[in-house]
């Protein structure tokens, strides 16, 4: 890499697979991380492992019947048609090249999960590895890139800014180190994979304000570095309201509980202990719902059988190794062990259970419930949190970040947070799998384009 490297990416999560790919296309390449544990403290280390794949190989052996125009009916209803209508199409078609590629060139222990299906996909769409935990992908990821000889990984370093020419294209990455100093590195190509603005509380207060006072539970270094990068190049961005919120986070253990738990039978009571909502409409609207409930907080109550139905997923161990979970042999009890009203559990658990038996409708609108809850119950406090940001430069169908007029600039490119989405706007519009989809997603489709040296303009769709 005497004359620098062909592509510099910016942010090791999704960018480690943009990495990997941009190698295996011919290029040399460098990544830089700001977060020298980045192996558990980003974004991707800290999800659930799930990327949607739609028409995958696993699908078809399963007898799952997919295809990214049932993707993209799920995400356009999900965002009551709000979401970015060109790039859901790009990621719902390189969905299953995507995950069939992490499988095949990455050698990630992918399979299909039909155990459940989260709130919003038709299909059982979502693949996951072993333990159903980003920090293993983000691992093996890790390993296979500092093994490359094409690669160069450089920790702990921040993209400060990027210079472009004359001509406006990117002529070098400027790099800072923790001690302040800033090197010029030339590169003809950047991809911004920094993620979002999760962590900088001034920016989240003024674009999510019904979340801002909720737990952040990402990545310390999801700063608005993109946003501020692109900005100061003329980007265009858009959907910055838009974010993946979570209603099961234990306050106690800092532990994801996860929404396992509600698709197979749990629901969320508040401090009076009564319901409030449909669970199932999802867990990222939910945090909001959380939020505004007294004390923003809730619990969730569960039995033994939809506990060892979660235990696929490491998260779920991890909370209940932590010891924030209540156990009780009936209502009364679990009451008293939570400290919850007694006759207002007592009641809401009767008739729930009735609910689903299909004795009666639920008052709240909520149709899926696998069974009624059986005693022993558990029950685990929960507290909203912001995940990740869904908005960003707006990118075309190469991932090349756009100006307001849709032209690209030249060698600049954006995945996952650092990248407007395709969640529409506020916290209702995501999908679960779509943090990873647009992560990856892009990163595979920004070093594709890297390799042919070229970005085709496309019409810009939503600005501010």
């Amino acid at each position: 890499m005497t004359d620098g490297p062909d592509l510099v990416v910016a942010g090791a999560g999704g960018g480690l697979a943009g990495a990997l790919r941009a190698a295996e296309l011919g290029l040399d390449v460098l990544v830089i991380e700001a977060d020298e544990h980045f192996r558990r403290g980003n974004n991707t280390s800290m999800s659930t492992a799930m990327f949607p794949g739609a028409g995958s190989r696993w699908q078809r052996d399963a007898g799952v019947d997919d295809s990214p125009d049932r993707f993209v009916a799920d995400i356009d209803a999900k965002t009551g048609g709000t979401a970015d209508a060109r790039l859901a199409r790009t990621l719902a078609e390189v969905s299953a090249p995507l995950v069939e590629w992490l499988a095949d060139s990455a050698e990630l222990p992918l399979s299909l999960v039909t155990d459940f299906n989260y709130p919003g996909h038709a299909v059982h769409r979502c693949h996951s590895v072993p333990g159903r935990h980003g920090s293993s992908v983000i691992d093996h990821l890790a390993r296979r890139v500092r093994a490359h000889p094409n690669i160069d990984l450089l920790v702990p370093a921040r993209l400060a800014d990027v210079a472009t020419g004359p001509d406006g294209a990117v002529r070098a990455a400027v790099v800072q180190y923790p001690d302040g100093t800033r090197e010029e590195i030339p590169t003809r190509a950047v991809l911004l994979a920094t993620n979002g603005y999760g962590a900088d509380r001034d920016l989240v207060e003024r674009h999510l304000p019904e979340i801002a006072g909720a737990l952040y539970h990402g990545g310390e270094h999801s700063r608005g570095d993109a946003l501020r990068i692109g900005g100061g190049l003329g980007a265009a961005t858009g959907y910055l309201d838009a974010y993946q919120g979570h209603g099961a986070v234990a306050p106690g253990a800092g532990t994801l509980v996860g929404w396992a738990t509600i698709i197979h039978g749990g629901f969320i009571v508040d401090t009076g202990g009564r319901r409030f909502g449909n669970e199932t409409r999802g867990y990222s609207e939910y945090a909001a719902e959380i939020a505004a409930r007294p004390d923003a907080t809730g619990w969730i109550v569960l039995d033994k059988t939809v506990h060892d139905q979660c235990s696929a997923f490491q998260d779920f161990r991890d909370t209940v190794e932590s010891g924030v979970l209540v156990w009780a042999g009936d209502a009364a009890g679990l009451a008293e062990a939570t400290g919850l009203p007694a006759r207002a559990l007592t009641d809401e658990i009767a008739r729930t259970a009735a609910v689903a038996r299909g004795e009666t409708p639920d008052a709240h609108g909520r149709t899926n419930w696998e069974r009624p809850l059986e005693p022993p119950y558990a029950a685990v406090r929960v507290v909203p949190a912001l995940f990740h940001t869904q908005g960003g430069l707006i990118v075309n169908e190469d991932a090349a970040v756009v100006r307001p007029d849709g032209t690209p600039i030249p060698g600049l490119y954006a995945a996952g947070g650092a990248a407007a989405g395709i969640s529409g706007h506020g916290a209702a519009g995501y999908l679960p799998g779509n943090g990873l989809l647009p992560a990856f997603g892009l990163a595979y489709l920004a070093a594709g384009a890297a390799a042919r040296g070229r970005t085709a303009p496309t019409p810009h769709t939503e600005g501010e």
